[in-house]
């Protein structure tokens, strides 16, 4: 599965609006944003990459006034790793990912009611949901709102349940398929609405709206032994490892 993952990854890249590709390795570029989470690299399955072509891949990302930062499947092509610590890469998260196919999905038999954001005013909401989720970790903002918007009408789906107030309890997001397979992401509870049920309403949406468009499976990352155990009744199996690796200052 780690070459299924990293490819997809490659593939989901090779879609941000400036693409830089050097020495087996592909950055994903967000001119709206430099926040290192938007903007990194990964390489493709099997890469070799010399001390040249690290070099090479921390001078693009310097260029653009960018911190050198990557997120991959480390057994997809196990001499990168090496290559980068050599060059003082170090780690800043190890995550193991979690997978799901149409035949071990199991939607929450749930009375949570969810749905698409259709306007300016619901994408905005779900923006500032998940800020506030991710303790303001990504702020809010319109370009974030339209970052969103992009996903849904690009193939991908964004998901949320309706806050008493009108505005967003709880949101996941899921990118469009690529390789036969998507990335659930973002999924997010505002701390007043937590232990309700949101999250696992909200990831089940997403994840069948991609099973609905053909993806033959979604796989995501979890933050804690609770949301894993969300994932799991969900019918999400643990597969394999995601390493993010930066080069700080």
């Amino acid at each position: 599965m780690d070459n299924h993952v990293q490819s997809f990854a490659v593939a989901n890249l090779r879609r941000r609006p400036v693409v830089v590709e050097t020495g087996g390795f592909v950055i994903g570029v967000d001119p709206t944003s430099t926040s290192p989470y938007l903007n990194y690299a990964t390489p493709l399955p099997g890469s070799r990459p010399t001390a040249e072509d690290v070099a090479a891949l921390i001078g693009a990302f310097c260029e653009r006034g960018l911190k050198p930062r990557l997120e991959f499947a480390p057994d997809a092509a196990p001499e990168v790793e090496p290559a980068l610590r050599a060059a003082g890469f170090t780690t800043e998260a190890s995550h193991t990912y979690l997978v799901c196919t149409p035949d071990t999905f199991a939607p929450p038999v749930s009375a949570v009611p969810v749905e698409t954001p259709a306007t300016d005013e619901e994408y905005a909401a779900v923006d500032a949901a998940l800020c506030e989720a991710y303790d303001h970790a990504f702020p809010a903002s319109p370009e974030g709102a339209a970052r969103l918007r992009r996903i849904q009408e690009r193939g991908g789906a964004v998901r949320f349940v309706r806050a008493p107030d009108g505005g967003c309890a709880a949101a996941a997001t899921c990118s469009a398929p690529a390789e036969g397979t998507a990335e659930a992401a973002g999924v997010g509870t505002r701390p007043a609405f937590r232990g309700r049920g949101h999250a696992g309403a909200v990831t089940a949406g997403v994840t069948g709206a991609l099973f609905e468009r053909g993806a033959a499976s979604v796989w995501l990352e979890y933050g804690g032994e609770g949301s894993r155990r969300v994932y799991e009744r969900l019918g999400f199996r643990p597969r394999g490892t995601r390493l993010y690796l930066a080069l700080e200052d």
